[in-house]
């Protein structure tokens, strides 16, 4: 029988968590980094605070999971 260690699924999924969520906050990144004098970037960063509720939230459930499936059940999609 196979015996999974929940502990390093788990921080295998965190990993993976945090690929994605790095993923959606590239375009924003970009868009505060080459901020322009005058040019307003609250758009970008009220997304990316959104981005960091999102992911903030998908941690405590990542940490809260009783088994492998539900943490399977979890993970964000791999980036295309």
């Amino acid at each position: 029988m196979i015996r999974i260690n929940l502990d390093k699924a788990k921080s295998i999924a965190h990993a993976k968590r945090r690929a994605a969520r790095a993923e959606e906050f590239k375009p924003y990144d970009d868009a505060i980094a080459k901020s322009i004098p005058d040019k307003d970037v609250s758009d970008a960063e009220s997304a990316r605070v959104a981005i960091r509720t999102k992911y903030a939230a998908l941690q405590i459930q990542m940490d809260e999971a009783q088994n492998v499936d539900d943490l399977k059940a979890l993970l964000p999609l791999e980036p295309k």
